[in-house]
């Protein structure tokens, strides 16, 4: 695990509640995309405005999609359009080698936006003899799926080259009922990613490493809640990261890495190929990162990063130009200590903003093994995001002269407790995350924004008004009973507008899911249910959702080491459910696959 500290730590010496997703966990994954996954892991809903291109929204502990921070290989993934955070629906699951996710705050070590939690993803990376990996699927809803990679080392240079592509000619997403003029259509999508990683070992200390990483998504959706016959809507989403990283190991006691690297997400709307919104948001990060052990179970950290954002949108205020910038320079250090049965964790943080000025962030967690196979912890931490560029700059923000965005805010507390026996684990954890000053878009704060050229009843401004409080309590284990291997979780939450004690919206108060595995022979079988309680669709809860629970199956068999087939069935029971009003979400899917990795 190298997510929680920003360094190597054994997981048995992490702090917090964490979860590690290898290849295995990645492959098994039958229909969608990352958001998908991660909707089966503890702690996580996703809603999703249609089909898996659709806009997708990533809820960790009922924080925020904006509150979590995603990484792919230590590249921040972010939108400064709108109220920000990642594109979950744009990460294709083909390029990925292992999943960390880290729960709770995180901005003492990564800054703004790791408010919730952290989660990053690791392409595939070359080691030891070449090697070859094809996969290819077909299955329901017109789906075709194939990927290659090739990875090795030669001498000192290692590599890993991945490519993928995905085609789906979809499902209705929006359905009207009681309109017999209706004409329902197909919404599909079709997605092409890649990725390159490339390696020097200079010698046994100092390595270079270049890596790139770019997907593209086309999806169709629908604009309206009832589209008119012959209306072609897509969405065209654009990512991509890059970075170059120089790591040395100048002594046994003393590392270092440094490292540039860049993300873009450009976003477009197209109705009938003609477009009709398009935003580009670009981030660039450079920092040096420093390990210092001090001997036996104890080592410093520090950290000097600069982060670099930029918006090109049309909806920006007129003396902008049409684009915004920001930038934001931090120091950080962290003190981590294992001494025996005792392990704690010190970080602090401050990032200096050039809109809002200061940001100072700590933590500290410490953790006891009472017992061989017990081990108790509580953490207590601060975090903070930034508003985005569009808040700040467009027409809807501050107008210039007027007092700027605050950040928002939060302050958690959490204990934990984590059993790990031979064939058993078990890890519960209670928090409190409290986060004040949200920004949010009201009517008050008109006086504040430069004023319409046609003000409409409707119209209001950006300023920082809610307070949330998020409660919890997570479940989640795994054992082995009569040859059957169990994984489940159960969240039981309280995510709520302290201003208003209402729920907020979207977000269930009790979730879980349950995954029960066979493995004889050459086969391999599973089946998970996982179960979300009643939500409103509305801060406001005046329009309730109802509940659900999906059936997912899957069966692999091994035909030799190198080649693998798996079939799964997805909402096997075609449960027509809805994570956001008015969106369809799949129906029951069977997708075939097969991934052949050959020795040369």
């Amino acid at each position: 695990m190298v997510t929680a500290t920003r360094s190597k730590l054994s997981l048995e010496h992490v702090l917090a509640d964490v979860t590690v997703l290898t290849r295995a966990d990645i492959e098994r994954q039958g229909f969608g995309n990352l958001a998908d996954l991660m909707s089966r892991q503890s702690c996580i809903e996703i809603v999703r405005n249609g089909n898996p291109g659709a806009s997708t929204s990533l809820f960790m502990r009922g924080a925020n999609t904006q509150h979590t921070l995603l990484l792919v290989d230590g590249v921040r993934m972010d939108t400064q359009s709108g109220s920000g955070g990642a594109a979950w629906e744009a990460i294709p699951l083909a390029l990925i080698d292992r999943i960390e996710i880290v729960r709770g705050p995180a901005s003492s070590v990564y800054g703004s936006d790791a408010v919730a939690g952290v989660v990053q993803v690791f392409t595939r990376k070359g080691n030891g003899q070449p090697s070859f990996d094809f996969g290819a699927g077909i299955g329901s809803l017109g789906t075709v799926k194939g990927d290659l990679s090739a990875t090795g080392r030669q001498g000192d240079f290692d590599y890993a080259l991945s490519m993928a592509a995905e085609f789906s000619e979809g499902f209705n997403t929006r359905k009207v009922l009681n309109d017999p003029s209706y004409q329902a259509d197909q919404d599909g999508w079709r997605n092409y990613s890649g990725s390159a990683r490339l390696g020097y070992q200079l010698n046994t200390a100092h390595r270079l490493e270049l890596l790139s990483t770019a997907a593209s998504t086309d999806a169709q959706y629908d604009a309206s809640a009832k589209p008119k016959p012959g209306v072609d809507d897509h969405n065209l989403h654009a990512t991509r990261a890059s970075r170059a990283l120089w790591s040395a190991n100048w002594t046994p006691a003393l590392n270092t890495e440094l490292s540039a690297g860049e993300s873009t997400e450009r976003y477009e709307t197209q109705s009938n190929r003609r477009p009709t919104y398009v935003t580009e948001t670009q981030v660039r990060q450079y920092a040096l990162n420093a390990g210092l052990k001090l001997g036996t179970g104890q080592q410093v950290n520090f950290l000097l990063e600069r982060r670099e954002d930029e918006l090109i949108n049309s909806g920006l205020r007129a003396d902008t130009g049409g684009q915004a910038k920001r930038s934001q320079n931090a120091i950080g250090a962290g003190y981590l200590l294992s001494l025996g049965a005792f392990d704690a964790q010190l970080h602090a943080r401050q990032d200096q903003d050039s809109d809002f000025g200061n940001s100072n962030n700590g933590s500290l967690a410490v953790g006891w093994r009472f017992a061989s196979a017990w081990r108790a912890w509580a953490s207590a931490g601060t975090a903070f995001r930034a508003p985005t560029l569009y808040q700040t700059f467009s027409q809807y923000g501050p107008k210039p002269g007027a007092k700027p965005l605050d950040p928002e805010r939060g302050r958690n507390t959490e204990l934990g407790l984590r059993y790990e026996g031979a064939d058993t684990e078990l890890g519960l954890s209670v928090y409190n995350n409290k986060i004040q000053d949200l920004i949010t878009w009201d009517s008050i704060f008109l006086g504040s924004c430069p004023p319409s050229a046609d003000p409409q009843p409707w119209d209001g401004c950006y300023g920082n008004l809610a307070e949330v409080r998020l409660r919890g309590i997570s479940l989640q284990g795994e054992t082995r009973l009569a040859g059957l291997r169990l994984q489940g979780s159960v969240d039981w939450q309280d995510p709520r507008d302290t201003k208003t004690d209402k729920i907020l919206g979207r977000r269930a108060k009790v979730h879980g899911s349950l995954r029960v595995e066979k493995a004889l022979a050459q086969w391999t079988a599973g089946a998970q249910v996982q179960a979300f309680g009643d939500r409103f669709d509305d801060h406001a809860n005046t329009r309730p959702l109802g509940g659900y629970a999906l059936l997912n199956l899957d069966i692999g068999y091994r035909v030799n080491p190198q080649l693998r087939l798996q079939l799964n069935l997805d909402n096997a029971l075609d449960k027509d459910y809805e994570t956001a009003k008015g969106y369809a979400q799949a129906p029951r899917t069977v997708f075939l696959s097969l991934r052949y990795s050959p020795k040369l």
